[in-house]
């Protein structure tokens, strides 16, 4: 199954009865797949006149307590961003899935993961983090969609997937989760009408000081929580690793093949893949750095990644950068080759 679609069928197993989109180019298959799947299963697809109105009416149906979904693309995402952090202010959950394509600007359709700044640091105004998750199969893909809309819940906080255009485009077996029965508890946050109830009140909006800076207090807290709880990775050959390579995503995939081919060669490499990208795998790479030589750090991007990787070493060993940038995807062998140049310095 194409990537885009197992995303979006994940969603719907996982409860989501309500996607509010605009197509764009290379995530349009998700929003196709939904408008012709979330009708027959119960649901509502809407494709709004622009991603200002998507993301909105994302936030109004997470503030009923319903599961609610949209996705885009680069620019798309750049246009979410202040209801974003409206979702994150008011603390509400919902779902953006951001198929990366090259930049900035209008750039190109191809595969990018350039958007890691724009996701991770929060991409919107004020102090406040999405959760990011970080796929680089279909079937991870699907995975973190279906868990996505348990995190948002449980946090009650936007929670976004960054994959670029070769996890959405590309076709893999997937083996589906069953779908999730809905559920009917209440929500005790959530505006039902306050028929026999005290009223609920969701805002972002606190013009006393001391009242923002209360919730501003509030979510650092909770962010303490999601960083010791939710920390998710995978690690290849790091008993020997004198050279690890750090990578996610598309660019894992590449490393992965170029990491198992230098140790055939006798380098001894090692692989680090961060799965969520908020929360970094901060404490992980710290502990690493304790014994190995030097980091190397790959992406699709002018090295953005890399930043998150020199906080965590806090300088205890070198960390290297290579990228493409521009929507190209370099081949396993060029990144061997890079991997083997680094192993034959001084590491």
């Amino acid at each position: 199954m194409r990537g885009s679609e197992a995303m979006a069928e994940a969603a719907i197993r996982a409860g989501c009865r309500l996607y509010f989109g605009y197509p764009i180019t290379p995530q349009s298959e998700l929003a196709e797949y939904m408008a012709r799947e979330l009708p027959k299963r119960g649901g509502v697809f809407l494709q709004v006149e622009s991603e200002i109105s998507a993301i909105n009416m994302v936030l109004g149906a997470a503030v009923t307590g319903a599961r609610a979904m949209t996705s885009s693309s680069g620019p798309g995402i750049s246009l979410k961003q202040e209801g974003i952090s409206y979702m994150a202010g008011c603390e509400l959950p919902g779902v953006i899935v951001n198929v990366c394509r090259g930049g900035p600007g209008l750039g190109n359709i191809a595969p990018s993961e350039a958007d890691y700044f724009q996701a991770v640091k929060g991409g919107g105004h004020g102090d406040y983090h999405n959760i990011v998750l970080a796929p680089s199969s279909v079937q991870e893909a699907a995975e973190l969609c279906y868990e996505a809309f348990d995190l948002a819940e449980r946090y009650r906080n936007p929670v976004m997937i960054l994959c670029s255009a070769v996890i959405a485009q590309m076709m893999e077996p997937v083996e589906f989760m069953p779908p999730r029965e809905q559920e009917k508890e209440e929500k005790p946050w959530a505006l039902t009408g306050a028929k026999g109830r005290e009223p609920r009140i969701i805002k972002s909006l606190r013009l006393e000081p001391e009242e923002l800076e209360e919730h501003n207090r509030e979510l650092q807290r909770k962010y303490e929580t999601i960083k010791a709880r939710e920390v998710r990775f995978e690690s290849r050959h790091l008993e020997d690793a004198r050279l690890v390579v750090v990578a996610f995503g598309t660019s894992a995939r590449i490393a992965a093949s170029a990491v198992e081919e230098a140790r055939e060669q006798g380098y001894k490499v090692g692989l680090f893949r961060p799965i969520t990208l908020f929360p970094f795998p901060k404490k992980a790479l710290r502990d690493l750095a304790e014994r190995v030589n030097k980091f190397l750090v790959f992406e699709l991007s002018a090295g953005q990644m890399v930043e998150d990787v020199e906080l965590s070493v806090a300088g205890r060993v070198e960390v290297d950068f290579y990228g493409r940038m521009g929507g190209y995807v370099p081949s396993p062998e060029e990144c061997l080759e890079e991997i083997i140049k680094r192993c034959k310095e001084r590491t």
